[in-house]
């Protein structure tokens, strides 16, 4: 189309353009709204087209809460820096397990231990120190 028939050109010097005095096809009505205004109503079929997990609730919450746990063998760790008392609760661990072996006597504060890495820490001379979940 030639230049000089477009309708840009035969409205230049009109405020509206030929969309009437109140300002239609201007700004966020021209487009239904903003944003993501009139997704259920007048924008429903793009919104199932293009978006359509955008409504509802998506997967589930687990109540199963996994213990964070550490070894025996990690709390060498703690040792190397020079600490000899350990406390995991401060540390945000829940349990210790008895992987691996420890050859230092540490003091271990936490909320739940095995036998055997309680049994691992007291052969050589540590103590284990179990505390309530309240305190």
């Amino acid at each position: 189309m030639p230049h000089r028939l477009r309708k840009t050109r035969w409205h230049r010097g009109s405020r509206t353009h030929g969309y009437g005095r109140v300002g239609q096809h201007r700004k966020s009505g021209d487009r239904g709204g903003y944003g993501l205004a009139g997704l259920r109503k007048h924008k429903r079929f793009h919104m199932m087209k293009y978006m359509p997990d955008h409504f509802g609730k998506h997967g589930f919450v687990s109540r199963f809460r996994r213990k964070k746990a550490i070894s025996v063998s990690d709390l060498e760790q703690f040792v190397n820096r020079g600490i000899t008392k350990i406390n995991l609760v401060e540390l945000g661990y829940d349990k210790l397990v008895s992987k691996g072996v420890i050859n230092v006597p540490v003091e271990v504060i936490t909320k739940e231990a095995t036998e055997k890495a309680i049994e691992k820490i007291e052969s050589v001379g540590g103590k284990v120190i179990i505390v309530e979940e309240g305190s």
